[in-house]
């Protein structure tokens, strides 16, 4: 009876998770139901900009805003990335349209103005949200072909050029907003599905003298359905000039489900299947290189040794089997490989569980910022297995001194990540951005590191320590044998460089949407982050056996490190593809913008480095000690 090949398998697999990706990202969060009339309360959220990536709170700006500011309860993920979410002066009533609301009249001073001037020229946008449901702004589709996409937030205004070349700013002062609402038959509650806005630059006159909310305005008329007329054009930003804010919101009745309204924020582009069959193609290309080494080349290496063995014809010996007496001397550095290695068992741990959670729908995006704080917490609980994963491979090696390995576990990565992430902070804290990270949430972040991440490291370590060691399938012989001069084809940098093509080449494509998620600030699905996770699993532990392979036929025992930088030299590709985004896919013009930028880059390339290396490691560490194990030995 034929047996499924393991690619269709996956293949299989990938189409399944990426149909569940499609139905479940809502599990945890509560849906809201209203009735006629019922108050809905606009928050606001942060002003963002894809030019300079620097976030600011909405009330940064002279905006219109109630008498006492409420922040809403935030996470440390909300916090660590400039979220602030806060009431504001917009309310609606459930299925009560209404034209023309006045919000406030405002006077711009000049510090004012020209902060909005700012703003206006470095592209900020304005985001709100109702019943944890961004606002959108819709964009028709060239020709009207297929259902229009959707941009976050609004543009805080618009300048243009007036005669003689003078540059005008004007700023969006009504909002037109579209409450879409899905109608339960039973029991007459409505759930919020969509929340559209469409800005316009009113330039309005009061009829008579102010009144406050209820002056009646020359250019908006709610008693005859009409807004701006007899207006002489759009609201100009001037210092010392008034700028009264509208607003208007109507209601629509939509068949979408409540279960199902992420689905328009969420639309996948047609090349992005493309992404994951090409990733496909390569594991199964690799897949077929490492089912031809181990199936026929290693099967006949292992006969052939083992008949030469029982012919006592062993000084013949060539290949693998020659540096057997070598293959698992302990390396340079072991204990810094040690160190890299639980490093990485702590990332690996963290990113799947993260997933796992995604694509189950745990993670919803209506929790904001929960992908960032799980992300968190799991890496300290999974200190627990870096320490552990740390300590076994450390006794392999014969090693004595097993705290100070611990201690640079717990101390050394996270120590160079919460240095950048300090002098990042100091360079927000300098530009009063709402990204940068309040001296509380510092103080927990570093309570979480010594308080429970250390102390889980080196309990783990504790236990991996207090094992017996793994046993050497081989004896190593106690004088190190030569290695013999290599072709240049297997100089270690070039065989480095060529192995770290090879997993980058799985996942740029992928690479691009997480990117364009994380600095064009558009949503992700998380189903295919998983899958291409998996298939940098496979193919990172396929091309680490394959050029280990090729480098124990060429009598080369010092595998160790090579077996590691291997897949993690795919870092360095990750980096050079982020200067190239960089470069030709956005437009930040600040010097601080540039700096946050690659450092954060940085930091995810040194954390990539760690989890692909950590892969590429165990998988040559299982291969040697199978085949090893499999050939008899003096």
């Amino acid at each position: 009876m034929a047996t499924a090949h393991p690619a269709l398998l996956l293949l299989f697999f990938v189409l399944a998770c990426a149909g569940a990706a499609s139905r479940f990202y809502f599990s945890g969060v509560t849906p809201a139901s209203f009735r006629k009339k019922d108050r809905l309360a606009v928050k606001v959220n942060q002003l963002s900009s894809i030019m300079t990536q620097l976030p600011y709170s909405y009330y940064s700006l002279p905006f219109c805003g109630p008498n006492t500011i409420v922040n809403s309860a935030q996470n440390l993920g909300e916090v660590l990335r400039g979220d602030r979410t806060e009431n504001s002066l917009y309310e609606f009533e459930m299925m009560e349209p209404k034209l023309c609301q006045i919000v406030c009249k405002i006077v711009l001073s000049q510090e004012g103005a020209n902060d909005l001037k700012e703003k206006i020229n470095d592209e900020y946008r304005v985001n709100m949200v109702l019943d944890n449901l961004p606002m959108v702004l819709p964009i028709k589709r060239l020709y009207h072909l297929g259902p229009p996409f959707y941009e976050q937030g609004v543009p805080v205004g618009f300048k243009a050029y007036a005669r003689g070349n003078d540059e005008k700013f004007f700023i969006y002062n009504h909002f037109s907003f579209l409450v879409k609402y899905h109608k339960d038959a039973n029991t007459n509650l409505s759930r919020i599905v969509g929340f559209e806005v469409t800005p316009y630059s009113v330039k309005h006159e009061p009829d008579g003298d102010w009144k406050g909310n209820s002056t009646h305005l020359k250019t908006c008329d709610p008693q005859l359905r009409r807004v701006f007329f007899l207006s002489d054009g759009p609201q100009e930003v001037e210092a010392n000039k008034e700028a009264i804010f509208t607003y208007d919101y109507n209601f629509e009745e939509s068949d979408i489900k409540w279960a199902s309204r992420w689905d328009a924020y969420l639309w996948m582009p047609d090349d992005h299947w493309f992404s994951i069959v090409n990733s496909l193609m390569m594991v199964l290309f690799l897949s077929g290189i490492v089912a031809m080494i181990m199936l026929r080349t290693l099967y006949r290496d292992i006969s052939k040794y083992n008949q030469l063995e029982a012919q006592e014809e062993s000084q013949e010996e060539t290949g693998w089997k020659l540096v057997h007496g070598d293959v698992f001397r302990p390396p340079v550095n072991a204990d810094l490989l040690c160190v890299y290695v639980g490093t990485g068992v702590q990332f690996f741990g963290a990113l799947l569980v993260t997933l796992l959670f995604a694509i189950l729908g745990l993670l919803s995006p209506s929790n904001r910022g929960g992908l960032m704080t799980s992300m968190i917490l799991l890496w300290v609980f999974m200190g627990l297995f870096a320490g552990y994963s740390t300590a076994r491979l450390y006794k392999f090696f014969r090693g004595s001194e097993w705290k100070k390995v611990t201690s640079k576990t717990a101390l050394m990565f996270p120590g160079v990540v919460f240095i950048i992430f300090f002098v990042l902070n100091a360079l927000l804290r300098g530009e009063k951005s709402s990204g940068a990270v309040p001296s509380t949430t510092m103080f927990a972040l570093v309570l979480l590191w010594f308080g429970i991440s250390v102390p889980l490291v080196f309990i783990g370590s504790y236990l991996g320590f207090k094992k017996p060691a793994m046993e050497d399938p081989v004896r190593t012989n106690k004088v190190p044998r030569p290695i013999p001069e290599q072709p240049w084809y297997m100089n270690p940098v070039v065989s480095i460089l060529i192995g770290g093509i090879l997993p980058f080449g799985a996942v740029f494509i992928e690479l691009f949407f997480i990117l364009t998620s994380i600095w064009l600030h558009q949503l992700y699905i998380f189903g295919f982050l998983f899958l291409v996770f998996v298939i940098l699993i496979l193919t990172c532990a396929e091309i680490s056996i394959v050029l280990c392979y090729v480098q124990l036929c060429n009598e080369d025992y010092q595998w160790w490190w090579r077996s590691y930088l291997t897949s993690g030299s795919s870092a360095l590709y990750l980096f050079l593809y982020a200067v190239f985004y960089f470069f030709t896919k956005l437009e930040i013009t600040k010097l601080v913008s540039s700096v946050l930028y690659f450092s954060y880059m940085l930091i995810a390339s040194y954390a990539f480095f760690v989890l692909t290396g950590t892969m590429g490691f165990y998988a040559c560490f299982w291969f040697t000690r199978l085949i090893y194990s499999s050939v008899k030995i003096n």
